[in-house]
């Protein structure tokens, strides 16, 4: 935010119980739906616009976007778009199982409303994950970039699925596109509201 929109104020809503919760029910229901709607409507408050960064839940964030009055954008969108745009043949990597199936169904969305036909390939890095439950961030990226370094086959783009994964594309050797979502999707917020 600060090298993007310089000045600009932020506030950051966190509700761990939101991701664990669709982890533990394996999909966003209807009681979390209306939880969710409860925290985008407090970050809406005072913003022009809200971000929701949790890949698992981001989807239901967008799809109730039109009970608020301000925008929501879905922190993933504007990196499946830039996949997308890379070409066909896309790799996700996901320390969260739940991140998966939601970054491929965007991924699959936008290759839809493009009319591009995408080669979409999962891969999980979910042991990465305990070190970041552990609060050792560098051994959590190292781990994470591990996985991308190794993929086989070849790929146009290779999409980080979740916002705590955006580090790790610096410190990958890969010559392939390495996506993560935070710096997309904080230009698109500042272009949605003019800034």
């Amino acid at each position: 935010m600060a090298e993007i929109v310089p000045g600009a104020r932020t506030v950051h809503v966190v509700d761990e119980t939101l991701l664990a919760d669709a982890r533990t029910r394996g999909e966003v229901d209807d009681e979390l739906r209306i939880r969710l709607l409860t925290r985008l409507r407090e970050a809406a408050r005072d913003a022009d616009v809200v971000v929701c960064t949790c890949s698992t839940i981001s989807g239901a964030a967008e799809a109730v976007a039109n009970q608020l009055t301000v925008p929501v954008i879905r922190v993933d969108r504007p990196m499946a778009e830039h996949a997308v745009a890379c070409g066909t043949r896309i790799a996700v990597v996901a320390a969260l199982a739940s991140a998966v199936a939601p970054t491929m169904a965007l991924l699959q969305e936008v290759a839809d409303h493009r009319g591009v036909s995408v080669r979409l390939v999962g891969y999980s890095c979910t042991d990465a994950w305990v070190l970041f439950e552990q609060g050792d961030n560098e051994k959590y990226l190292r781990a994470v970039a591990s996985v991308v370094d190794s993929l086989p086959g070849p790929v146009d783009a290779i999409v980080l699925a979740q916002a705590s994964m955006a580090m790790a594309a610096e410190v990958c050797r890969t010559d392939v596109a390495v996506l993560s979502s935070p710096r997309l999707a904080v230009a698109h917020a500042a272009r949605t509201i003019g800034t």
